[in-house]
């Protein structure tokens, strides 16, 4: 009897600690924990990357969205229909890159494919690129100015994200 209260003790000792820390708020930036490493008004690192087919691509004057994102990704699948749909592939002066996290460029050649991309992918199937703006979650799209400068981030997890992207 006694080892059964002792037991009955030390699990609801546990249990107050782990309900504790959960109720410790955290310095994140995210209720998920995502963190972005990359603000606003902050330079984008990468000012060319190669893509899929080996070419290389320049960031080009004007505006440019980077979406980070991964095929399998229904989440990243939802964003990617909702920017095809959307008035932003109309936009001559927009350039579009999507990095495939963990992605190889054989798959995202298949991806394109069976999807109906039109712009450019870039694989990163090691996260080295990914690593350099986020710790997890993706779709992540990054607003970037004629400047290369952050305008602004999103975690695109939830429908309408494509809604957000403003440059003004």
């Amino acid at each position: 009897m006694i080892k059964r209260l002792a037991i009955a003790a030390f699990i609801t000792a546990l249990g107050s600690q782990l309900s504790a820390c959960k109720a410790t708020p955290l310095p994140e930036a995210h209720s998920k924990g995502y963190e972005t490493y990359i603000n606003p008004g902050d330079t984008f690192r990468h000012t060319q990357l190669i893509n899929i087919d080996g070419e290389p691509v320049r960031l080009a004057q004007g505006n440019k969205l980077i979406i980070l994102f991964a095929s399998w990704c229904s989440d990243s699948q939802r964003t990617l229909n909702e920017l095809k749909a959307s008035q932003l592939m109309a936009d001559p002066q927009l350039q579009i890159i999507a990095i495939g996290r963990e992605e190889d460029a054989d798959t995202l050649k298949a991806f394109r494919t069976s999807f109906g991309i039109d712009f450019n992918l870039i694989a990163d199937p090691d996260r080295a690129i990914y690593s350099q703006y986020a710790n997890k979650g993706i779709p992540r799209l990054i607003m970037l100015d004629n400047q290369n400068r952050v305008v602004k981030t999103l975690i695109g997890e939830q429908a309408g994200i494509i809604e957000q992207v403003r440059w003004q």
